[in-house]
């Protein structure tokens, strides 16, 4: 399957959290969205979990993660798949599933990132986001600090 294929359907919010901080940057590309490796479409909305539709088959997030990994050429252990995080969005085109990756590393990888023309930013920061954009960012950093 390739990358294109896989992320027809799928996302990914890439996050770091420091450990001993507690500060919380989310992962941002030059086009502003918070996705990876693509936007989402416009006329985007979050869905309630109770509208959430049930799959018979699922992707497991870390396939996702090697995706991106390959995708931007990353080390294999840099990022890690964050298995209770998955959030549904309705698009134009269908069902989209939003699943989150955490950087592990003891410091942000701001180099890294603009090396690949991405930034790492507060939740305060990305204020002005669309609307699903900014509720993805919401519960994302609600599950970073309850999880």
């Amino acid at each position: 399957m390739t990358t294109d294929n896989l992320f027809q359907n799928h996302r990914l919010l890439l996050y770091y959290k420091g450990d001993i901080s507690a500060l919380v940057l989310f992962a941002q590309q030059a086009n502003g969205s918070v996705c990876f490796p693509t936007a989402l479409p416009l006329l985007s909305s979050a869905l309630e979990h109770e509208a959430f539709e049930n799959s018979k088959v699922s992707l497991h997030p870390s396939v996702l993660v090697n995706a991106i990994n390959q995708h931007f050429q990353l080390d294999n252990d840099l990022l890690q798949a964050e298995p209770c995080f998955s959030e549904q969005i309705d698009t134009p085109s269908g069902i989209i599933t939003v699943h989150m990756a955490r950087f592990k590393l003891l410091d942000p990888p701001h180099q890294l990132l603009q090396s690949h023309q991405c930034s790492l930013k507060t939740l305060p920061e990305l204020r002005g986001r669309p609307p699903a954009e900014m509720e993805l960012l919401r519960r994302a950093y609600v599950q970073v600090m309850e999880g």
